[in-house]
């Protein structure tokens, strides 16, 4: 399973947390999918950024969110009180692709070799050569 959790990061002591899109059997502070956001506790007020257009869109494909992300989130304005449905909602929707109709292409017919397979400035330069 697929989850936005927290990674810690910084020195003992002094805590500094990234947000990462993580599958739930790799270990906490290794192996990530993608960076989405960090939290700083330690700055007044605490520092909260997340990319709210790849959190949402992970979201739309259905990774679960850890009580603390979810708490993140909630202050940071992701999903203020929104139900799951809402958050899929709120996704940005893929592009639609778009697709040219195939067109057949015309056949073209062989051209003829000339026999002269030297571009005609390079037969001018030989010949002023010669004179």
């Amino acid at each position: 399973m697929v989850k936005i959790r927290l990674k810690r990061m910084g020195a003992k002591k002094k805590p500094f947390y990234r947000i990462v899109v993580a599958d739930s059997r790799f270990p906490r502070d290794g192996r990530f999918i993608e960076e989405i956001g960090y939290y700083d506790p330690l700055k007044q007020p605490a520092v909260i950024s997340i990319n709210k257009e790849r959190a949402l869109d992970w979201l739309q494909k259905g990774v679960q969110l850890s009580s603390t992300a979810k708490a993140l989130f909630n202050k940071a304005g992701v999903v203020k009180g929104m139900t799951l449905e809402e958050v899929t909602a709120a996704a940005p929707a893929p592009a639609p692709a778009t697709v040219a109709p195939e067109v057949p292409a015309e056949p073209t017919e062989p051209t003829e070799p000339t026999g002269n397979d030297q571009p005609a400035d390079a037969t001018e330069s030989v010949e002023s050569a010669e004179n």
